[in-house]
């Protein structure tokens, strides 16, 4: 299906949900914030639905009245979009909102994707779904204001490691630098998104630190996070987000691993590589998804035979 047929859809509906993954990192949280203003200026009826809060670095974006945080909340919509969502196991327990309607649209960018809406838009080449969002909004004639810009900025700014990272095209600099004219104050978001932090966050970092590990010859670096580390910090399970990267930017180091504790006898694991590992063949044999440079999944028991599971793999295929 095609960015046109999709349009066709959205203008046939009225009342519309939109709903990031859980979790939400800047693509999903920018990306929703920006279609749900777009659809507003379109008369539609919209409502952003997450199950957490907005975290810190993100909520100087212009936030939606329409941003609600009940997945419980009784609504009845014509349409439900899924943006930067690879299953539907990503939506956790919003699955109900999903499954309200029979008008269920998923857009991503995720190679993993298992499509399972009724209307499906998926774009691998695509660095973040800001990029989509910002073609889909353009076709839709909507005029992009400095707010939306701003939250399209942010959507590709942080699926791309503020432009670091290869999946970064020339596509993508022109879509930047089209946005930076609609009036993206740029310094603004490199402060508040990349460089602030809090005292919490370093502390938890430490102890993390503490954790490193190196295999193969230093090519993979593993870092533990437990509840207790997160406890003792003062922390905030968004404080997590990113220490993944400490491994990465080690030189010599091919593919870093963060296991985070989630519950007794759950763990969350983020795997990134740096150039030629695709660690979302990784994350796709434990159920999860993500990129080839970037990605996630969730894995039962405990530290130490998650570790072993995803060295195993990741050994594989060095």
């Amino acid at each position: 299906m095609n960015l046109v047929e999709i349009i066709s859809v959205i203008k046939d509906c009225n009342s519309i949900a939109i709903l990031p993954h859980v979790q939400a990192d800047g693509d999903a949280w920018g990306s929703c914030l920006a279609l749900g203003t777009a659809l507003k200026k379109l008369n539609k009826s919209v409502k952003i639905i997450s199950e957490e809060i907005i975290p810190r670095i993100y909520n100087f974006l212009p936030l939606e009245d329409s941003l609600i945080y009940d997945e419980n909340a009784h609504y009845h919509f014509d349409l439900v979009i899924a943006l930067d969502t690879g299953d539907t196991g990503r939506l956790g327990n919003r699955i109900k909102v999903f499954g309200s309607t029979e008008n269920t649209v998923n857009i991503d960018h995720h190679g993993t994707n298992t499509g399972f809406a009724r209307y499906n838009y998926l774009d691998a080449e695509a660095a973040a779904t800001g990029e989509i969002v910002y073609e889909l909004i353009n076709i839709l004639n909507v005029e992009i204001d400095t707010n939306m810009a701003t939250c399209l900025y942010v959507a590709i700014a942080t699926d791309t490691g503020c432009f670091k990272f290869n999946n970064t095209t020339s596509k993508t600099h022109e879509i930047v630098s089209a946005l930076v004219k609609k009036g993206v104050n740029v310094a603004e978001v490199a402060q508040r998104v990349f460089d602030s932090t809090t005292k919490e966050r370093v502390m938890l970092m430490g102890y993390a630190i503490n954790t490193l590990e190196l295999f193969e010859e230093g090519r993979l670096a593993f870092i533990s996070i437990t509840n207790e580390m997160i406890k003792a910090a003062s922390a905030k399970e968004e404080d997590c987000d990113g220490i993944v990267n400490i491994g990465r930017n080690i030189e010599g180091v091919e593919s870093s691993v963060v296991i985070r504790e989630k519950s007794q006898g759950e763990y969350k694991v983020n795997l990134r590589s740096k150039s030629y590992l695709d660690v979302g063949q990784v994350a796709f044999k434990f159920g999860g998804g993500g990129h080839k440079m970037a990605a996630g999944c969730t894995i039962k028991g405990d530290m130490d035979s998650v570790k072993k599971s995803v060295y195993e793999e990741l050994k594989r295929l060095l």
